[in-house]
């Protein structure tokens, strides 16, 4: 079946093939047998409504996504993400308040591993050692690039195991978070376990997320967080929070900006380690 899938937002992860789509049909098409809008955020849901009667035009049209609340089935490589990107479970056992993958997806579920370098799994440490395990081999025997832990570790569940596969996975990158008072202390545990195993930040391969602008943060605890992170052991890449509808507090899109640049935050981060 030929299956155009169109989405309402390019992101780096967004697949390139021909018959992926941003915007309403044009003149010349490929043969097309369906057609599947896929939204990944709320505020994209407005857009995705339009585009999905315009193919209508063309195909049968299903919409769905992340930003639908509809749970993910088997990963299929390269249909709704570009080849290299890979998930390898669903879910998460825990229930952040900002977070809607429990809600959508439930507590966890392992799914076949297939091949990929960027890992984007909702809590793969969460997972059970053997599917860790697997996942681990087959990141050494892919042929994608450089094996990237994007989706977020969870510093609280990192073991001696976890730590021994990394290291002999390599990651280019691997992202923990630091987005709540209860990340932090495990995310320094994290740091200096990770550092006694062999793992330095000279490259800056020890990431974390920090999320910023929620409900009654200020600059002042967000410049905290992050320069935790720092400390810690960690370069901090800020995440901006948005309400259901995409809103920002336009006061905080400069702050994450800043904080999102590797150059700036490499910057910052020989500053706070200078200061102690």
């Amino acid at each position: 079946m030929k299956i155009a899938r169109v989405f309402p937002r390019k992101t780096n992860a967004t697949p390139v093939d021909e018959y992926t789509f941003f915007d309403a049909p044009g003149m010349f098409l490929p043969e097309i047998n369906e057609v599947h809008v896929s939204v990944a955020f709320t505020y994209d849901i407005p857009k995705a409504e339009q585009l999905a009667e315009a193919w209508g035009h063309i195909a049968p049209v299903k919409i769905g996504g992340p930003a639908m609340d509809e749970p993910g089935g088997e990963f299929i490589p390269g249909m709704y993400l570009k080849p290299g990107y890979v998930i390898t479970s669903r879910g998460c056992p825990n229930n952040c308040w900002f977070c809607s993958v429990r809600r959508r997806e439930g507590e966890l579920r392992e799914l076949e591993i297939k091949e990929g370098n960027n890992v984007l799994d909702d809590n793969l440490l969460a997972c059970s050692p053997e599917h860790f395990e697997q996942v681990c081999e087959m990141l050494k025997q892919q042929t994608f690039g450089p094996v990237m832990l994007t989706g977020g570790l969870e510093a609280a569940r990192l073991t001696d195991f976890h730590i021994e596969r990394l290291l002999e996975v390599k990651p280019k990158e691997m992202f923990f978070a630091n987005d709540t008072p209860d990340d932090y202390e495990p995310l320094v545990f994290a740091g200096k376990r990770l550092k006694e195993a062999g793992f330095t930040n000279s490259d800056h391969s020890l990431r974390a997320y920090v999320l910023v602008g929620y409900p009654k943060d200020t600059f002042e605890q967000a410049e905290k967080r992050l320069k935790q992170t720092i400390q810690a052991g960690f370069m901090p890449m800020a995440m901006l929070y948005r309400n259901k509808k995409g809103e920002v507090a336009k006061k905080w899109e400069r702050f994450q900006r800043e904080w999102a640049n590797p150059w700036i935050v490499g910057t910052k981060m020989r500053e706070v380690m200078a200061n102690g």
